[in-house]
């Protein structure tokens, strides 16, 4: 008997729901049981056919593309069909249909094809009617003839492609269908074909098969009203135990082998189908192209300086072989098709970027304006972009503002067609902590367990249960990737051990499918010629947001060409900021830099403002694009750029692996250090960087100039080195060397070390021109910073108002640059920050919490159209429309935006009720036509009169500062340590917002080096041992021996790690509210851009107070009555204590004296009793002399 046999009917991980299949291992293991074919029939999708051909057939496997539709009509229960592609034209019937169900067959429970659209598109398609199938339901109702009628009805349509599939597996239904399927082959002439509905690898797959099944449907594995819908025989079998099992029915194992062989889809790969771009009658793509580059570029260079040593003549021979090459190619409609976008959005006055990546190194782009840097000043290469001698599809990344980049992707729609043009899928998948989360959920775990389990895993991006368990070589060397904790709790406790054991076999499986955030594709044909599209439902029958099945790297496999419409931030910040600019000279304003009140045009900046390069040098570079980081504004401090190629250059050594040529770069370029290069010849290409290797355009050069490589060559060479395959680069090097002896006369011995000098540096050298493209935003963003701060900080400050954090630190930023930030008012501001003026800012409202963006804009909108507002009653009945519900309204008077309607924000929050009910009493009578019964015909003036605005005292200031917080998110009015600060300046020495001086004075006295305070390797990146202190406002744990307390203090804020026996030892101390000395190291956050502190020891300020308070001085006015008395009465209250008094008392006749008072009238000095003293009448001042810190006895 055979043991040969495919499995025909199997699902892949790529169904979402139902199965724990990863290709990889389904096809591992097919080799294993030398089965050579298998088929993936996922439902309702092709999700996994490139990943799934690619892999089967480098393994030697036959792939079969397939796919399990549900078919039904109308709102009838759906029946399964397994669909094969016999060939391209089955593939192209099947992409239609399941197209077709995700766009028109969408329903509460999923997606359907109609039986009418299967019988117009099933050339080349195999159909196999199981247990589940139409014929299977009818079986299973007991309707046999009715199901022969089907079959017979079907097998009219398929003609010979028709099969009755038989499964084995345990299920109560196949019995009976199987009997029938037997008989009813004999009768329909249709052949019988085994299969194992398969779902997972093999029998010990079961269980985490289930555990995923629960996940995807919300329930519990014990809960015994589950479905039971698998068993545990739906693994991938053996051909021998196929033919154990149909031992009777030897053909149907037979047959589907014979089904496999008729299979025959080749997917056709590496080729490209580009759109067709409409060009003129007279002219073809090849002549359209050259004619529009040579356009555009005379219009460039209209207003470019050439680039020095070149002439016209040098521009237009690069032009002309970058268009031969491109044209050589095929490639004249891929830049058609990006130029032709890319003006439309900027006629449309959507921001478009300069360039991305490695495009801008090609001339042709800026002469077709997708790129806004000229290549040749900064030896950007074409080769990087469009090898001649490796034929890959160019790919242009354009980054559009973010708000409008939909708008570009429409018109792209519209003009190509809506069935040609779609968005990228992409999957999610299980990752670490949340695959241990929906384990404990299917497991029944309680909550508490399986939260602080997921806690566990660290926080480090890509980590997996494997590295978190140790079990990772990285794990075993970087304690950052493990979790010593979580190792010690699963091998101590069965319950986690169970759950992590579990989590592990489900981990990274595919779970969802999305949208990628900027990748489209443009077919010449509809989609469904190519792929089948994706959809979500509309909530009517239809689908809506079209995405292809395959990812983008499948899509581009099958020949799609796909387009990045990149959404940059930067780019709104930029538009925002020039648009207030000229709006307020165009109203008349000065351009707050004594420069005349043109327009400004932020491309046509000179790119050598002395003023912005000022702003690099000093760090200055908070909300700086790609310069906004600690280290970044440390680096700029120590490196003092003073031309364009510098911050490029910075923009590419400031990673891991460059990082460490900094130290020399800064050398030598401040002429500390001689500029050397690896050959005299190398000098014109390494002269930008000081004779430093930053970018892989310069490892291609050096091999063009020493070894006579062409730059296509070169680009190999690049390529091959940073994959560092030993054989290969065993034969460049070779070539290397003969090429450089031949080229030059230069010797191996000289031409080896430059070889090896490249290998290392090609595989981390940066790409120039996508470090050039975002050094001119980086630039750009610098100079709207240092000539037009408020409007660059207002635009900043608006693009993140949903981010409190963000919010808080900008606003820390604009008020170092001098500019005043005044508060949100309904009678003045806007739905975004404004600038007033070229020194202040006005406070957005949408930045307050608990206010939409709809609310606000109505705001402003009633206020330009009626006036200022009076008092809360004309703001709430004149904003009606806005449905400003209670909360929204308390909201906007906690953050004071509604100061100027009431004397105070207590008399406001005590109005609103009786406001609101009278606004809505006079809608009611305005809607109903009914006469006022504030007398009158509803109108407002009577309203008024009747209803009575009560005015009592304001809040204390700890329930307004908690207001703020609660809906700004920091506080305005003041801060809960501004009591405290003196004794708190006078304990530690330093605020929160001077952790700058703090680490600069902590590290200078440990830098080694050249005394310019360079240091070594990392010196700048050392740790310092500070004192801070703060309020605690956010604690954030991580299993039980870690926390991160967040300390801020008005002026600045901290994030300090207690780790292990710090944490325990202060746990009980750090409670949200409380105000805390911390002793620790200071480090840079590279995370954030700012500092962390790796706290040892934290003392609460108050008991810190109490025994430093070394005496109380307080300054007393006896003119004013009962001074004295309520002083006393305020100290009685502390004692007995141990620090001395000193009274300074100031007499009616104007004499003083001085009173020192120890012993029982000692008192107990906290920062309340200094607080309470200071607010007395009569009290002029109080100071506490502090003695010895707990932090300096040790």
């Amino acid at each position: 008997m055979s043991s040969r046999f495919v499995h025909l009917t199997l699902h892949s991980e790529y169904s979402l729901a139902d199965s724990t299949i990863r290709i990889p291992e389904l096809v591992k293991r097919c080799v294993a049981l030398g089965q050579p074919s298998v088929a993936v029939t996922d439902r309702n999708n092709l999700f996994s056919l490139v990943k799934f051909f690619r892999a089967a057939e480098g393994a030697g496997i036959k792939p079969i593309a397939g796919a399990d539709i549900s078919l039904a009509e109308g709102d009838e229960a759906p029946a399964t069909l397994t669909l094969l592609c016999r060939d391209h034209a089955g593939y192209l019937a099947l992409s239609r249909l399941l197209t077709r169900a995700w766009m028109e067959g969408q329903r509460h429970d999923g997606v359907v094809v109609r039986p009418d659209w299967l019988r117009e598109e099933h050339d080349g398609l195999f159909a196999l009617a199981g247990r589940q199938s139409p014929a299977g339901q009818l079986v299973a109702a007991g309707r046999h003839e009715q199901a022969e009628a089907w079959l017979r009805d079907w097998g009219g349509v398929f003609g010979d492609g028709l099969h009755l599939a038989l499964a084995r597996c345990g299920f109560a239904d196949e019995a009976v269908f199987n009997d029938f399927a037997l008989q009813a082959s004999s009768l329909c002439g249709l052949p019988v074909v085994a299969g194992n509905e398969v779902r997972f690898i093999d029998r010990d797959g079961f269980e985490a098969h289930e555990a995923r099944v629960c996940i995807a449907s919300g329930r519990v594995l014990d809960d015994p009203r589950r479905p039971r819908d698998y068993t545990a025989e739906q693994y991938l079998k053996s051909g021998q135990e196929m033919a154990e099992l149909f031992a009777d029915v030897p053909d149907a194992v037979d047959n589907a082998v014979a089904l496999a062989q008729r299979c025959n889809l080749e997917l056709r790969l590496g080729t490209y189908y580009l759109p067709a771009f409409p060009v003129p009658d007279d002219h073809t793509l090849d002549s359209w192209i050259r004619s529009e580059a040579r356009d555009g570029l005379a219009r460039r260079l209209e207003h470019a300086p050439l680039a020095a040593g070149h002439d016209r003549a040098s521009y237009e021979a690069r032009l002309e072989t970058e268009l031969d090459v491109i044209i050589r190619m095929g490639f004249p409609g891929y830049f058609l098709i990006v130029s032709d976008f890319i003006r439309w959005a900027k006629e449309h006055g959507i921001p478009v970027g300069p360039g991305r990546g490695s495009g801008a190194g090609s001339l042709v782009a800026w002469a077709l304006e997708i790129t806004d840097l000229d290549p040749l000043p900064y030896d950007l290469l074409f080769e990087r972009f469009l090898n001649p001698e490796r034929v890959s599809m160019p790919d242009f990344d354009i980054d559009f503002c973010m708000d409008r980049r939909d708008e570009v992707i429409d018109y792209v729609a519209r003009k190509y067609g809506r069935d040609r043009v779609s968005q990228i899928i992409t999957y999610g998948t299980m990752a670490a902590k949340a695959v241990v989360r929906d384990a404990g959920r299917a497991l029944g775990f309680p909550f508490g367990l399986v939260d602080g389990i997921a806690k566990l895993v660290p926080m480090t991006l890509g980590v997996s249960l494997s590295d978190a368990l140790g079990r990772t070589e990285k794990a075993q060397k970087d304690d950052a990737w493990r979790s010593d904790e979580l190792i010690a709790r699963y091998n101590d406790e069965d319950e986690v051990r169970e759950l992590i054991d579990l989590a592990l076999q489900l981990e990274d499986l595919t779970r969802n499918a999305g949208k990628h955030a900027g990748g489209v594709v443009i077919a010449p044909s509809p989609l469904s010629d190519f792929c089948p599209l994706f959809a979500e439902h509309d909530g009517e029958g239809a689908g809506r947001n079209p995405v292809t099945q395959f990812d983008k790297d499948d899509v581009e496999a099958i020949g799609l060409v796909k387009f990045d419409f990149l959404g940059l931030r930067t780019l709104t910040i930029i538009d925002w900021a020039v648009k207030a600019i000229n709006a307020r000279q165009d109203a008349g304003g000065s351009a707050g830099d004594g420069a005349p009140a043109a327009p400004l045009d932020i491309a046509t900046l000179p790119l050598d403002d002395a003023r912005t390069y000022e702003l690099f040098a000093r760090g200055d570079t908070v909300a700086v694009f790609q310069f906004e980081s600690r280290g970044m504004r440390e680096l700029l401090k120590r490196a003092k750029p003073d031309r364009f190629e510098d911050l490029i250059a910075l923009v590419s050594l400031y990673r891991p692996g460059p990082m460490d040529l900094i130290p020399d770069f800064i050398e030598r370029k401040h002429g500390r250090a001689e500029v050397e290069y690896p050959h005299p010849l190398l000098e014109p290409v390494l002269a930008p960087t000081y004779g430093v290797v930053v970018y892989q355009e310069q490892v291609m050069q050096t091999a063009q100039i020493l070894a006579g490589y062409s730059l296509g060559g070169a680009d190999l060479l690049r390529r091959a080195m940073g994959k560092k395959k030993v054989e290969e680069m065993a034969r460049e090097r070779a070539k290397f060397e003969a090429g450089a002896l031949e080229t030059h006369g230069i010797e191996p011995k000289v031409s080896g070390p430059i070889f090896d000098l490249l290998e290392k540096f090609a595989g981390y050298g940066f790409n120039k021109s996508h470090a050039a493209a975002y050094a001119l935003v980086s630039y750009q963003t610098a100079w709207l910073k240092a000539h037009h701060p408020a409007e660059f900080m207002a635009a900043v400050l608006s693009s993140d108002m949903d981010s409190t954090d963000k919010v808080v630190g900008f606003l820390a930023e604009a008020r170092a640059l001098g500019l005043e930030v005044l508060p949100p008012d309904v009678n003045h501001s806007s739905y975004m920050f404004e600038a007033i003026d070229p020194r202040t800012l006005r406070y957005g409202l949408g930045a307050v919490k608990g206010v939409g963006q709809g609310a606000c804009e109505a705001i402003a909108e009633e206020r330009a159209r009626g006036g200022a507002y009076v008092d809360l009653l004309d703001f709430c009945r004149r904003n009606e429309s806005a449905r400003l519900n209670r909360r929204t309204l308390e909201a906007l008077v906690n953050a004071g935006a509604l100061d100027a309607l009431g004397c105070n924000r207590a008399s406001l929050m005590l109005q609103l009720p009786e406001v609101l009910k009278a606004t809505e009493q006079l809608a009611r009578e305005r809607e109903a036509g009914q006469a006022s019964l504030f007398g009158g015909f509803a109108e407002p003036a009577a309203a008024a009169a009747q209803i009575s605005l009560p005015e009592v005292p304001e809040w204390p200031l700890a329930q307004k500062l908690a207001g703020e917080r609660d809906t700004l998110g920091h506080y305005l009015s003041g801060h809960p340590l501004d009591p405290y600060r003196n004794e708190l300046k006078a304990l530690v020495g330093t605020d929160l917002g001077q952790l700058d001086a703090l680490w600069e004075s902590g590290n200078s006295a440990r830098k080694g080096g050249n005394g310019n305070g360079e240091g070594g390797r990392g010196g700048w990146r050392q740790e310092v041992t500070a004192i801070v202190a703060g309020q605690v406002t956010g604690i954030r744990k991580r299993g039980e021996s870690q926390a991160f307390v967040v300390l801020e203090d008005g002026r600045g804020r901290i994030e300090c790690a207690f780790f292990s026996e710090a944490w325990m030892e202060h746990a009980a101390l750090l409670t949200s509210g409380r105000v805390v000395i911390v002793e620790g190291g200071l480090r840079e956050d590279e995370f954030s851009g700012g500092f962390s502190l790796r706290a040892r020891r934290a003392w609460d300020f108050h008991d810190v107070c109490n025994q430093s308070a070394r005496r109380l001085s307080l300054r007393l006015d006896l003119a004013v009555p009962r001074t004295l008395e309520r002083v006393e009465d305020l100290l009685a209250g502390n004692r007995p204590g141990p620090t001395p008094l000193r009274l300074d008392l100031l007499l009616p006749a104007g004499a003083a004296g001085t009173l020192e008072l120890n012993g029982s009238h000692s008192v107990r000095v906290d920062p309340d009793l200094v607080d309470r003293l200071r607010s007395a009448e009569g009290v002029r001042t109080v100071h506490v002399a502090m003695g010895s810190r707990p932090w300096a006895t040790g």
